[in-house]
């Protein structure tokens, strides 16, 4: 049956006045403003592919950064930026890298514990500290002030593992939306959605969501720590911010969960299940994407490894470079392996280098994790390298040093995808079984490669995945509708104790009611009955 040329016109004429009509009646959001306040360093790298995307879009930039920043610079074609002037750089978190390394090195023990805890609880408190007397600065320029709240904001995209940019927007009486995975102390679902401590692993733990008896009690230790670190720690500071510059007070908890939609730096490809919220959309790996070209010298490079292909390592954009001790024998592995190696590290050369190996201070990490000459991945473990490695269904031999490294490192461990190693067990033989592993058992490429295939499997990508929540709540101007009633509760409605007192109460009422009538009926009838007898 063949169709006549009218009829081909007919139809060309309805596909594109269908396509017209889904156009225009596609919901969309055009030239939105948006306030962004970052946290530098790794967070701002994640950060920045949300701009680019906004950017992109067509909407307007604006970012609160330090004059100290390392990586958030002044002038883009992104952005406009508003600097703070600071006084203070960040050299607490060197001195704090050099003492947790340090510390690290020494055996397992309570003590070696306690100290790790000490230094990280102490880093902690003085990164907060400073945002909040960052903050203070904004708050205490009345023309700043005043220019922010006339600027008209449709919202404030913000990272809450420190909570200056909330209470930025809490003042402007803003949308949120968060850019997250951590809060001020724990992780983020913890403050929204329901976590038992019974399945769910707290940070630092190093758990798995599969415990035993034991492991459920530090578990709960775990746990005690990060509510301590709130509670005593960072509360008190946040508590006398909110007295200082609110009238009514104000309770940074609450304001975390009153964040209308929290893009999740996380999935449940490579998150252990759990339960999650409305207002949660998840864009693990949004940051990834398909390998580009190398640089032509690095192509050559990593082309003259033949067949035994190229090793991947950098430990992030904190760390340049591990101990000396530690690096050299590091680098005597790596002179001995038939691969080839590209190896991030800034500070003094490995006296035991080999020919095969290129030192570099910057290397196009996504790239060559996605080249198809790299085999192995040796990584700290942070968030955005794990992730990519994911994406790209690479296995990595993990060296986790602080913060979270572990715990991703950990979630791809438990399914065959990754190997760690850790800095107090790093030695020339120790370091080379490992790396030898990863290298010649095919089951952690394979597994990678399964997470990789999982991951990939989606209806929309997870960029556009986030665009869209964003927009969305330029749009209607929030998502309250999204958010729980949950954090409103009093911890014992919560948890329906009231509920249960009262009907405890009850049960024990009709007891006691019921045992009364009983004993009445039963002297009743003996009363009865002695009558009877006398007669």
């Amino acid at each position: 049956m063949h169709s006549s040329p009218e009829h081909g016109g007919i139809l060309l004429l309805g596909v594109c006045l269908l396509s017209s009509l889904l156009l225009f009646t596609t919901p969309s959001c055009h030239g939105g403003k948006v306030l962004v306040y970052p946290i530098d360093g790794s967070h701002w790298v994640n950060m920045k592919v949300l701009i680019e995307g906004l950017h992109a879009r067509g909407h307007t930039i604006i970012v609160v950064r330090s004059s100290t920043s390392w990586y958030i610079t002044e002038k883009s074609p992104l952005y406009t930026s508003i600097t703070i002037q600071e006084k203070v750089a960040f050299e607490y978190i060197e001195a704090f890298l050099e003492k947790q390394m340090k510390v690290q090195r020494d055996g397992a023990s309570a003590l070696k514990f306690l100290k790790l805890t000490k230094v990280f609880l102490s880093m902690i408190e003085e990164a907060h500290s400073l945002a909040l007397e960052t903050l203070a600065r904004i708050f205490n320029d009345k023309e700043l002030m005043k220019s922010l709240q006339e600027a008209e904001y449709d919202m404030v995209l913000t990272d809450p593992n420190i909570a200056s940019g909330l209470l930025l927007a809490h003042h402007l009486k803003l949308p949120v939306v968060f850019n997250a995975r951590w809060i001020t102390s724990g992780e983020g679902h913890s403050a929204i959605a329901p976590s038992p401590l019974s399945y769910i692993p707290s940070p630092g733990s190093g758990f798995t969501d599969k415990m035993t008896f034991v492991q459920r009690v530090q578990n709960v230790l775990f746990h005690s720590i990060i509510m301590f670190q709130q509670k005593f720690l960072l509360g008190p500071s946040y508590n006398r911010f909110c007295t200082k510059y609110f009238k009514e007070g104000c309770d940074i908890i609450s304001l975390i969960q009153e964040a209308d939609i929290w893009l999740m730096r996380s999935d449940f490809v490579f998150e252990f299940p759990r339960p999650t919220m409305p207002n949660v959309v998840y864009m693990g790996g949004f940051q990834c994407k398909p390998a580009q070209p190398l640089p032509t010298e690095l192509e050559e490079f990593v082309q003259s490894a033949g067949e035994h292909g190229v090793v991947v390592m950098s430990l992030g954009t904190l760390v340049n470079a591990l101990p000396t001790d530690i690096a050299d024998q590091i680098a005597s592995v790596f002179a001995k392996l038939p691969q080839k190696v590209i190896w991030r590290h800034v500070g003094e050369r490995p006296s035991t280098l080999g020919n095969n190996t290129l030192l570099v201070n910057w290397m196009p990490q996504k790239d060559l994790l996605g080249h198809p000459q790299t085999r192995v991945f040796v990584a700290h473990g942070g968030t955005n390298g794990v992730q990519e490695a994911l994406y790209h269904g690479t296995p990595v031999l993990g060296i986790p040093l602080f913060f979270d490294q572990y715990d991703n490192l950990l979630r791809l461990q438990e399914r065959g995808a990754a190997k760690i190693l850790e800095l107090a067990n790093i030695n020339g033989p120790s370091f080379q079984q490992a790396l030898n592993q990863v290298l010649t058992q095919t089951s952690y490429r394979e597994s990678m490669q399964r997470l990789s295939d999982l991951h990939r499997d989606q209806p929309i990508k997870p960029i556009d995945s986030a665009l869209f929540w964003l927009e969305y709540v330029m749009r209607h101007r929030g998502a309250s509708h999204l958010r729980t009633s949950a954090y409103r509760l009093p911890w014992y409605s919560y948890q329906s104790l009231d509920v249960l007192l009262l009907l405890l109460a009850a049960g024990g009422g009709v007891l006691l009611f019921t045992g009364f009538l009983v004993r009445l009926f039963w002297r009743t009838c003996r009363k009865n009955t002695n009558k009877v007898k006398k007669h």
